[in-house]
C-alpha cells in the first residue's frame, strides 16, 4: 500500500532529523572550560574557597596574637640601681617568672623615669625602698602589660620574701577598664573606611577620580565625627580630646578607603583580598590595641607600627592618655599610606573600573545644522 503525503509528513515530524555541523557534536573540554570561565560560576566558586580560607586565617591571626599573650622584652625604668640585694632578687625572680627579659634602663630621679613612661619609652618603674621594692605600672601604656607585671610582681614578692608595693601611676579611664575602647574605635574607622570605598565602587561607579577622592574625604570626616560623638558624648565611655581624636579617626578612615581604591585600580574585583589581608588579618592584631606590643610576637610588634591600624591606635592612645607627648611617627605612617594610595590611583586611574566616559570631541553635528 502506498502511503499518502500526509502519513509521510506525520512520520517525518515524529522523527529527529540528524543535525549537521559544529552544533551537532558534543562540546570539547576546551569549549566547556571557555564557557565556564565566561559564566558567573567561576568567580562564585573561587569566592567559596577564598571565604573559607579567609575565615580560617581571620580566626588564626587573632588567636595567635591575642589568646595567650606572652611577655618577651619589657622596657622597665630603674631608679636607685639594681645592685642592692632586694632589687637584684626581685628582677631575677621577675625574669624567671615571666620567662622573658626586662630591658632595664637606669634613671637618676623618679621624675625622669616618669617622663620616660609618659613618652611611652618605658612600661614600668622599679624603685628601691629600704629592703623592699616599689613597682609603678602604667595601665594606660598597656593594660595587658600592666596586669601581667602587677600579678607577677605580687607572686615574686611572696616567693622571695621581698616586700613589693604595686601602684598604677597612669590608670585607664573608668569607662574603659580593659583599654579596648580605643582599639574598637580604630577598628571601626579601618573597616568602615574600606567598606565605604567598596560601596562607592558599586553604587557610585560613575564618579571620576577627583570626585571619588573628594567623596572619600567627605564620608571619612562625617564617619569619624559619628564614631567620636557616639563613644564620647552619647555613651560616655571615653573622655576624648575631641578634635584630635576626630581627625585621627578621619585620617584612618580616609587611608583605609584609599588603600582599597588603590588595590581596586590594580586588581579590579579581587581588590578585597589584599585590603582585608593588610588591614584586618595583619594590621589589626599587630596594632597593639588589644594586646600591647611587648606581649606580641616580636615581628608582629614591629610590623604593626608601620601599618595604618597600628599607627591609628598609637596616635589615638597618646592623644587620650598622654597629652602633650604626641609623636609624629604614627601620623607620618598614615599620611604615607594615604599619599601612596592616592598617587597609584591617580597615575593608573584609567584602569579603575569606574568613572564617566567623555563624549568625543568630533561628534557629528545635529541634522540640519
Amino acid at each position: 500500500m502506498t502511503e499518502g503525503p500526509g502519513a509521510r509528513d506525520t512520520q517525518d515530524a515524529g522523527e529527529e532529523r540528524p543535525s549537521h555541523g559544529a552544533h551537532g557534536r558534543p562540546p570539547t573540554a576546551a569549549e566547556k572550560w571557555a564557557a565556564f570561565k565566561d559564566s558567573p560560576f567561576l568567580p562564585a566558586l573561587v569566592l567559596v574557597f577564598i571565604l573559607a580560607l579567609a575565615a580560617g586565617l581571620f580566626a588564626g591571626s587573632y588567636t595567635y596574637t591575642m589568646a595567650d599573650p606572652t611577655p618577651r622584652r619589657v622596657p622597665v625604668a630603674v631608679v636607685g640601681g639594681t645592685g642592692a640585694p632586694p632589687a637584684r632578687t626581685f628582677v631575677t625572680g621577675m625574669e624567671e617568672a615571666l620567662n622573658a627579659s626586662l630591658v632595664l634602663t637606669p634613671y637618676d630621679t623618679a621624675a625622669e623615669a616618669r617622663e620616660a613612661v609618659n613618652e611611652q619609652e618605658e612600661f614600668a618603674i622599679v624603685r628601691i625602698r629600704g629592703d623592699g621594692v616599689e613597682l609603678d605600672v602604667a595601665g594606660a601604656s598597656g593594660a595587658s602589660v600592666a596586669q601581667v607585671l602587677a600579678e607577677t610582681a605580687a607572686q615574686v614578692g611572696a616567693r622571695t620574701g621581698v616586700p613589693v608595693v604595686v601602684r598604677d601611676i597612669e590608670p585607664l579611664q573608668e569607662g574603659d577598664p580593659r583599654g579596648l575602647a580605643l582599639f574598637y574605635i580604630s577598628l571601626a574607622a579601618v573597616i568602615i573606611g574600606f567598606v565605604g570605598a567598596i560601596q562607592l565602587s558599586i553604587h557610585a561607579r560613575g564618579l571620576n577620580p577627583a570626585e571619588r577622592i573628594a567623596f572619600t574625604v567627605a564620608y571619612s570626616l562625617l564617619g569619624a565625627f559619628a564614631i567620636a560623638a557616639v563613644v564620647d558624648w552619647l555613651l560616655g565611655a571615653l573622655d576624648l580630646p575631641f578634635t584630635e581624636s576626630w581627625l585621627i579617626l578621619a585620617l584612618t578612615m580616609f587611608t583605609s578607603g584609599m588603600v582599597f581604591t588603590m588595590f581596586n585600580t590594580l586588581m579590579g574585583r579581587w581588590a578585597m583580598l589584599p585590603t582585608w589581608g593588610l588591614m584586618v588579618l595583619l594590621g589589626n592584631p599587630s596594632s597593639g590595641g588589644a594586646v600591647s606590643w611587648p606581649l606580641l610576637p616580636s615581628v608582629l610588634g614591629h610590623v604593626g607600627q608601620w601599618l595604618p591600624p597600628g599607627a591609628s591606635v598609637n596616635a589615638q592612645h597618646t592623644a587620650v592618655y598622654f597629652e602633650g607627648h604626641q609623636h609624629l611617627f604614627p601620623f607620618l605612617v598614615l599620611a604615607a599610606w594615604a599619599l601612596v594610595s592616592c598617587a597609584v590611583f591617580w597615575v593608573y586611574r584609567h584602569r579603575h573600573p569606574g568613572g564617566r566616559g567623555r563624549a568625543p570631541a568630533h561628534a557629528a553635528a545635529p541634522a540640519g545644522a
